[in-house]
């Protein structure tokens, strides 16, 4: 086990080196770059704008610029973001925090509530409860998002409830006691933790629901049962233990998508996290934030992979990595 930890952590490298690679020459595809649109203000002079891009370098060849980007990665410095005029780093650590709790919120929410609702549906086949679930689960798949989202701020509000629908704090936050800020961020979390949430529940539940039906026809299900083992033994010590290798794949996915968060969710719900942020930065052309995003993400895919293949190897002593 701990060669093969270090096979894939040795592979991390090259794999990121290429995703850099990649992913700032794919973003210099797009005619134009950010400061350009500098251009059509009247107040900005051409001079300006020539001085700010020998600044930031891009007026070098693409691979130079690359290369000049990936010297200072490799000592921590990812450049400054045109948008923001400081370091990316600097824009990235305001938001950081902000999206891990949005995140794993979410995550907590999905798993917490689909993995005993599959096992349920999957236990009572085509019982009434099976098939509420699947009608809820096809409902949370088909609704996007940013409806849901909506749809919940215009309830609460129609329905009166003072109830925060917007942002991440209240505007007298500063002056409330500790205790106090941690109920009024935990307030404005419910809206988009739920939102999120419901689109992990609805697919996981589906998963799970399905892996346990495959498992329990199988033949060591049906001798459990006929050596006299209480149902609730053969469901959660036997078949449970082989369903949920499939979904311990899926939160090493799930993982990567921490710090991506959601953007149409957060910018819906005014919830500043680095979604947002990110999706601004592909759009308005920023490209060392940019680039800094998706390096972050794919860290963490590598990572989540990484970590849902060691805990498979836990959790069922069938697999071995040699």
């Amino acid at each position: 086990m701990l060669s093969y930890i270090v096979r894939r952590l040795l592979q991390i490298v090259p794999l990121l080196l290429a995703i850099s690679l990649i992913g700032f020459f794919v973003m210099q595809l797009a005619p134009g770059n950010y400061l350009d649109t500098l251009k059509m203000n009247p107040n900005i002079s051409d001079q300006l704008v020539q001085q700010l891009k020998e600044d930031y370098g891009l007026d070098q060849p693409v691979w130079k610029q690359y290369v000049l980007w990936l010297w200072r990665a490799l000592h921590l410095d990812f450049g400054r973001s045109f948008k923001w005029n400081v370091p990316v780093s600097h824009v990235i650590g305001t938001r950081l925090l902000n999206t891990l709790i949005l995140s794993s919120a979410a995550l907590l929410i999905g798993w917490v509530i689909a993995i005993p609702i599959g096992v349920y549906a999957a236990t009572h086949k085509y019982q009434w409860s099976d098939n509420l679930a699947t009608v809820f689960a096809f409902v949370g798949l088909s609704i996007p998002n940013f409806f849901f989202a909506l749809l919940l701020q215009y309830l609460i509000t129609q329905s009166g409830i003072d109830w925060p629908i917007n942002g991440m704090t209240s505007m007298n936050y500063e002056w409330l006691s500790q205790w106090g800020k941690v109920i009024d961020v935990a307030q404005h979390l419910v809206i988009p933790a739920v939102v999120l949430g419901t689109a992990y529940v609805a697919g996981l539940m589906r998963q799970m629901r399905g892996q346990m039906l495959e498992t329990i026809n199988e033949d060591y299900i049906k001798t459990a049962r006929a050596k006299g083992l209480s149902e609730q033994k053969v469901v959660y010590k036997h078949a449970f233990r082989n369903a949920v290798n499939p979904l311990i794949t899926i939160l090493g996915f799930s993982i990567s998508t921490l710090l991506s968060g959601a953007a149409i969710t957060e910018i819906v719900t005014g919830w500043p996290g680095l979604g947002k942020m990110m999706l601004e930065a592909v759009m308005s052309r920023d490209i060392y934030l940019a680039q800094a995003g998706l390096m972050m993400s794919s860290l963490l895919l590598i990572v989540g992979n990484l970590a849902a293949d060691i805990l498979l190897a836990v959790v069922d002593p069938r697999i071995r990595y040699d």
